[in-house]
């Protein structure tokens, strides 16, 4: 009878351990994930691991890329040839978007950067003087990158950038053994979903907590921006783009990042209520209809004087905006070599963009603010 109670008391506690067991494995393999709003890629630590996972590398794009990340101090086993990995801190990379530069540097990295294509719209102070001493090489155009000076320079990693399918040369270079990641910032769909991206390069130069805390201060900047705008006692109606062909007005649809803006701006964007995350195409009799005595012309495309406006069309004289000149555009201020500074930095700094269009809408919220992208239009 004792043997008998010994065994089953000796069967409870392997039952109650083997539970316990399984208890912690379930905890273990918890994902934790430190990303708010950006949908394209996210940083998550899985049984003892971290992961750097790319959800939209281009548009249409339905295939999901995970990295292991490996410190490169650590001692961990790197014979896990069914992972992609990355070896961190990377200290020669290749980026192919101007959006990537104003990241690498707020993490102080840009001398770490080797090459990039069509060097010439790069606006940076900082990485302009890398360029024109030699230490950053040109490798190409984007959709034409120069696969042997890329193979020559042999960096640790290339962060590429496509619009529709995978580069390909990326493709052969990756064959080649060197690593490739595709980032896709452009494809966010809100102002800080872009700018979150920075935590992106954060993993990659293992400089995590200071891109976090970056982050931090541009997402309460923004928010703080965001309250100062709901304090305007009359909503500006707001116009947008421009004709792009024939008698076409391309404008921000209601759902797009740049209507996410004007929105958070407390302005009354004429467009606000339609569908679509990017690009509305409309006739120009329909957008003069409902535009023609708006209080604000913001973006007109990439116009950046009323002359070349004119010289397109006659029409837009018309609109009460352009009579009282209150057209403001983002394609006036430019790098040394002729590139837009708004579409380098802006992704990177929303709180600033959204600032502009405050001052734009309603100066007296911000009395003392400079513009940093936008400029009346003369």
């Amino acid at each position: 009878m004792k043997n008998s109670s010994y065994a089953f008391l000796l069967f409870l506690l392997i039952l109650v351990s083997c539970n316990k067991e399984t208890v912690n494995k379930k905890v273990e393999s918890t994902k934790k994930t430190t990303i708010k709003y950006a949908k394209g890629f996210d940083i998550v630590e899985e049984n003892g691991f971290k992961k750097l996972i790319i959800k939209s590398a281009y548009k249409g794009s339905n295939e999901i890329y995970e990295y292991k990340i490996y410190n490169k101090s650590s001692s961990n086993n790197l014979n896990d040839l069914d992972k992609k990995i990355i070896q961190v801190p990377v200290k020669e990379i290749i980026v192919t978007s101007t959006t990537h530069i104003p990241m690498v540097e707020l993490l102080k990295e840009e001398k770490s950067i080797i090459g990039f294509p069509f060097s010439r719209y790069v606006s940076s102070e900082k990485t302009r003087q890398l360029i024109d001493l030699g230490k950053i090489k040109e490798i190409g155009k984007e959709n034409a990158l120069n696969t042997e000076i890329l193979l020559d320079l042999q960096p640790e990693l290339i962060v590429g950038y496509s619009v529709s399918s995978a580069d390909k040369s990326l493709s052969t270079i990756q064959k080649s053994g060197i690593n490739v990641i595709y980032n896709g910032d452009w494809l966010e769909e809100t102002p800080l979903g872009r700018a979150e991206w920075i935590k992106f390069f954060g993993v990659l130069f293992d400089k995590e907590q200071l891109a976090d805390s970056i982050f931090n201060v541009i997402e309460n900047n923004y928010l703080e921006a965001k309250k100062i705008a709901l304090k305007s006692t009359k909503q500006q109606t707001v116009l947008s783009g421009a004709i792009m062909s024939k008698d076409i007005w391309n404008l921000p649809a209601g759902d797009s990042f740049v209507a996410q803006f004007l929105e958070d701006a407390n302005v009354n964007y004429l467009w606000k209520n339609t569908k679509g995350k990017g690009s509305l195409s409309l006739s120009f009799e329909s957008v003069f209809e409902k535009g023609i005595n708006a209080d604000y012309w913001i973006a007109p495309g990439y116009f950046s004087s009323k002359k070349q406006m004119l010289s397109s069309n006659k029409l837009y004289e018309k609109f009460t905006t352009f009579k009282e000149d209150k057209i403001y555009s983002p394609s006036i201020k430019k790098g040394k070599t002729g590139g837009i500074i708004y579409y380098e930095l802006a992704p990177t700094r929303p709180d600033l963009v959204l600032k502009d269009i405050i001052k734009i809408t309603n100066p007296e919220l911000l009395p003392n603010y400079k513009f940093t992208f936008f400029e009346k239009m003369k």
